[in-house]
């Protein structure tokens, strides 16, 4: 730890050194590529947050990094299902701002119309997938996700295990039993397609969830609530709006992570940051309570992208097409 500390201070104070030294010219130049660094940086801290839960789980004494701050378990509102029309929408990141560049071009796409359901699915409703027979209903799956579940031996989301017939979850507060109001967390891809599919509903494309997202506040349970962990929805009702679309969990999309339109990645390594990395994985948006609201989401566009993963805070927010009966986090590894 002491090396670790030392080599922060070490490269911290180069970069100092180096930005009160560059004319303004030079810092203009060096500005893009050092804020870049910064939001960079800052989705490591929130890998360091999942990484620290991992280890954790992995101890058998099943250890805290804080304590558990209560939150309100009241009965959560039913689901409503929030509609949208068709149309033409501008999608991707636009202005000024930072932004990284998977996120854009900003472009046109016509959506059909959809609906959305009103909040996240929670874990009791996960539970009645489980119970149902979920793991072992291969009709529900996607080919390879059948076959990830039987080599894997999925019986339920990561860090949840059975005792005494009760289903138990490694939190960063240490072991606790499964709040049946919290969101569900830490699922696969495979899993929430599979959830979904078992609901008669289907995970949301990433422009149905950003053209639902546009007009929703940028709020919710980020790090800065330090209670890094997600929490359940307060309130005795969602009215017709979407809740929790910010925080607490990231969100499958059923999209490919794939360039928008025109899409170029930059010039030399910089060119390597996200473009490299566009196929066999999906995006999800949202952000979860391992990320930071005060940079990383931008409100139209931040995207993440992975497949297997459980190891994120990992969910799935449901959608099903307009006319029919509705119903509304990298690896499976994650907060």
């Amino acid at each position: 730890m002491k090396e670790t500390y030392a080599y922060r201070r070490y490269v911290d104070e180069h970069v100092l050194d180096l930005v009160e030294q560059l004319d303004e010219g030079r810092l203009t130049e060096f500005t893009p590529i050092m804020t870049l660094g910064l939001h960079h940086e800052q989705q490591h801290q929130e890998l360091m947050v999942t990484d620290i839960k991992h280890v954790f789980s992995c101890n058998p004494l099943y250890p805290a990094y804080v304590e558990r701050v209560p939150t309100s378990t009241a009965s959560i509102p039913a689901v409503e299902w929030v509609s949208f029309p068709e149309g033409v929408y501008w999608l991707g990141h636009e202005g000024e701002g930072f932004a990284f560049d998977n996120e854009g071009p900003c472009h046109r796409q016509f959506v059909q119309a959809f609906q959305l359901a009103s909040r996240l699915v929670t874990n009791g409703e996960y539970l009645a997938f489980m119970e149902d027979g979920g793991y072992e209903n291969p009709l529900l799956w996607l080919s390879e996700g059948w076959a990830t579940v039987q080599q894997e031996e999925w019986q339920a989301p990561l860090y949840w295990e059975q005792r005494d017939g009760r289903w138990w979850m490694m939190t960063l507060s240490g072991l606790r039993e499964v709040d049946p109001a919290e969101p569900v967390c830490h699922v696969s891809y495979f899993e929430a397609d599979a959830y979904a599919r078992w609901a008669d509903a289907r995970l949301p494309t990433e422009a149905e969830w950003e053209v639902a997202a546009h007009d929703v506040p940028v709020e919710g349970n980020f790090v800065e609530s330090a209670l890094y962990h997600p929490a359940p929805l307060d309130a005795s009702s969602t009215t017709g709006k979407l809740a929790q679309m910010y925080g607490d969990v990231w969100q499958w999309t059923q999209s490919s992570y794939a360039p928008y339109p025109n899409f170029k990645p930059g010039p030399g390594a910089v060119g390597e940051y996200n473009g490299k990395f566009m196929c066999n994985q999906y995006v999800l948006r949202g952000g979860s309570c391992a990320t930071s609201n005060t940079v990383q989401l931008r409100k139209k566009s931040g995207r993440r992208a992975k497949r297997r993963s459980r190891w994120h805070n990992s969910h799935q927010q449901m959608q099903r097409e307009r006319k029919r009966l509705y119903v509304h986090n990298h690896t499976r590894n994650g907060l």
